[in-house]
């Protein structure tokens, strides 16, 4: 008997340090705030976690016995602070309760400063209190960011909002200009954060994995024990399928169809209702627009927005970027076209008509200026319509890309009621090329007016930038196959080699150097096309090989920068320049980032077209797995339709999640573009699913019964 009972007496003390080491259920923590929090909604999951909730933060406190901890949640964020007494701090620490107080309206003895948004300011860890996971200067994307300013002369800074560059970690160290985020006070177990760090779910805080260990460190700090307690949760914003996921035999025919419902769940076309509204808005200045799940889904016969701009709210939203492009049209024209074709459906096909319809036959884009014979930019298609700065600019670029997408646009829906305009482009570009077959990266239409077009046929300009002349040159082989006129083949020929020349240390890059190798597979393939030498094979084979290095065995493209001194839009430089222009999604080489918006996407247009342009194994192997490494990041979201079967400019292909430096003022790295990004991707999906390149799709163009005719009147002297 004495036996039986000694066993129990060691049974139960097993017992009680098995839940001891692994929290037990003596973890009573007392909350205030909205039992929907995300941290409680986790948190009530944990068998080993009593939580007892209280209408305000003076009823925890009085409730709390010692040991216990207690939790001050924000229930009105970024509104308003959580109100907390006078003595508050001061019961806490008479009664012996470990808290984790958030948004507070005091700090002990003193109320806060004002509630202030973060304008460039990110979450920065300047402490060791997470045991370096995460550590010491480590950058956390904290979403919609506000905060209130503290004295801190009382409390240890565990963490602070901070302009700082870097892509995961402050490589610059933290500015003078900083704010506390979390603290430690000095005379008590208590943590005080001046935002709202438990909205990490909800809001998209990421990286995800960072945010769990920041987690685990603060509930560890209220119950001691919890710091080794799991956390997971399921993003509502991610992947599709992870990185190990055995994908369904039909993912990439899954994948275009999601990607071409985006335009329609995005609410991405302009409804009619919304025309004169948007004239207003960007009439004041404003180019952005809070997406609605009440704005009416568009038939491509007003256009298509820009974007989905990367900006992330505290409710994890993202705003419309309503400014009309000519490229993003085009290039959404296309994946209708593509996806219409493929799935066999009539809808698709006939919005990609009415998108090119509205551009080039209603708007004002081929009118005015664009329509005058006698004008310099005759024939152009301008960068946008929807101001005037977006109306004077032409690039290059962006007219090839119009050209391509909206050519391969009318294959597929055998319209051929553009070809007019087609030609008239392309004599229009090409007469603004100089010899050596560059074009510079824009001419506006004031330095039309001033100089014509003569100027720039007989410029000498060099501008070793694939990015802003590669896809002219696509163009004009293009156009060559078709009319078999040598002033398109010459001044392709003569860039290209010039360029080639140059490769790669003599380029200047833009975001990065990637991108610009990716940016020549395309015309190298279709040089190969029309001219198929060992020559132009070594060529396209030297950038292809090269740049293949880049690829993850996941199938990512990961980003590269050049030389810091030939890039256009590099890195900040100091923590000062961080979000005052463009940018790269990295800070420095192997960083491990892909850039869906400069790099992969045209990638998979170039490696495409080189797989038939040369039948090479090698290529068609690599295009495969990046074809699969796409339709696993495709986004999924069940919260956020407006995202739900997008491609967001980065993603960072370790953690495996949408992540980057978000220095990019304009196009940072959660933007969602319609043409650049979301056209090309789901049209090179929809077209392998096919088994179709575009220069085999557009092989039949009877564009050239329009050359001679404009050429007489464009090019003669």
């Amino acid at each position: 008997m004495k036996i039986i009972e000694q066993i129990k007496v060691w049974s139960l003390a097993v017992i009680a340090l098995i839940m001891a080491a692994c929290g037990g259920s003596r973890h009573k923590i007392h909350v205030s705030g909205s039992a929907d929090n995300d941290l409680i909604q986790l948190l009530k999951s944990h068998q080993n976690i009593q939580l007892v909730f209280h209408a305000t933060p003076e009823q925890a406190v009085q409730e709390a016995k010692s040991g216990e901890g207690l939790l001050v949640l924000s229930s009105a964020y970024p509104n308003k602070t959580e109100q907390i007494s006078d003595n508050f701090y001061t019961r806490l620490k008479e009664k012996g309760v470990r808290a984790y107080v958030e948004f507070p309206s005091r700090l002990l003895q003193s109320e806060v400063g004002a509630i202030e948004k973060a304008k460039h300011e990110r979450v920065v860890v300047s402490s060791g209190f997470f045991n370096a996971s995460p550590d010491s200067l480590t950058i956390l994307g904290l979403n919609g960011l506000y905060y209130t300013e503290v004295p801190a002369d009382s409390a240890k800074v565990l963490m602070v909002a901070a302009r700082v560059a870097g892509f995961d970690s402050a490589i610059y160290g933290l500015p003078e200009k900083q704010f506390p985020i979390l603290l430690e006070l000095k005379e008590q177990p208590v943590l005080v954060s001046t935002t709202n760090l438990s909205g990490f779910i909800s809001g998209r805080y990421a990286p995800s994995k960072e945010w769990g260990a920041v987690w685990k460190q603060i509930l560890g700090f209220v119950a001691p024990g919890l710091e080794n307690q799991e956390l997971s949760w399921e993003p509502v914003v991610g992947p599709t399928y992870g990185k190990e996921d055995v994908l369904p035999e039909d993912v990439e025919r899954k994948s275009f169809a999601r990607g071409v419902e985006w335009y329609k769940n995005a609410r991405m076309l302009i409804p009619d209702s919304y025309v004169d509204t948007l004239k207003a808005l960007v009439d004041s200045g404003i180019q952005r627009l809070a997406w609605n799940e009440a704005i009416p889904v568009g038939d491509g016969s007003h256009g298509v927005f820009e974007c989905i701009f990367s900006e992330i709210d505290e409710t994890g939203s993202q705003p419309i970027g309503i400014m009309e492009r000519g490229d993003c049209i085009s290039e959404t024209a296309m994946a209708f076209a593509t996806a219409g074709k493929a799935l066999g459906n009539e809808e698709y096909l006939g919005t990609a008509q009415k998108l090119l319809d509205y551009y080039l036959l209603n708007s004002i884009a081929t009118k005015n200026e664009y329509a005058d014979s006698s004008h310099g930019a005759y024939g152009l298609i301008p960068w946008g319509i929807s101001n005037y700065a977006w109306y004077r600019a032409s690039y290059g670029d962006d007219n090839a890309r119009f050209l391509l997408g909206a050519w391969t646009t009318a294959a597929l829906t055998g319209t051929d009621h553009w070809d007019e305009i087609f030609m008239k482009s392309l004599i229009a570009l090409v007469r603004t090329t100089g010899a050596n077959g560059f074009r510079g990266s824009r001419i506006d239409l004031p330095q039309f007016e001033k100089n014509g077009w003569e100027y720039y046929y007989n410029q000498e300009v060099l501008n070793l930038a694939p990015h802003f002349e590669s896809y002219l040159w696509a163009c004009y082989l293009w156009a060559y196959d078709k009319t078999g006129d040598d002033i398109f083949l010459n001044r392709a020929k003569n860039g290209i080699r010039i360029m080639m020349e140059n490769y790669p240390n003599g380029w200047s890059w833009t975001n990065g150097l990637a991108q610009e190798r990716a940016r020549m597979i395309l015309p190298l393939s279709w040089l190969l096309r029309v001219e198929n030498t060992e020559e132009n094979r070594a060529m396209l084979l030297t950038v292809v090989n090269d740049f293949l290095k880049l690829q993850d065995d996941c199938g990512a493209i990961r980003e590269e920068l050049g030389s810091i001194e030939m890039g256009r839009y590099p890195p900040p430089q100091t923590n000062e320049a961080y979000g005052t222009t463009e940018a790269s999604l990295i800070a420095q080489n192997g960083d491990p980032v892909s850039d869906l918006l400069y790099t992969t996407n045209f990638a998979f247009l170039g490696l495409h077209e080189a797989c038939y342009a040369t039948g090479d194994a090698d290529i068609k192997k690599a295009t495969d797995k990046l074809a699969e490494f796409l339709c696993r990041i495709q986004v999924k979201s069940a919260d956020h339709p407006e995202l739900d079967g997008g491609w967001m400019r980065a993603f960072d292909y370790e953690q495996f999640e949408q992540w980057g430096s978000n220095a990019d003022h304009g196009w940072g790295a959660w933007a969602i573009e319609t043409g650049w990004t979301q056209g090309w991707i789901t049209a090179i999906l929809a077209l392998r699913e096919m088994d179709m390149s575009i220069w085999e799709l557009t092989k039949g163009s009877e564009i050239a019964r329009y050359h001679a005719k404009l050429k007489k009147e464009m090019l003669s002297k």
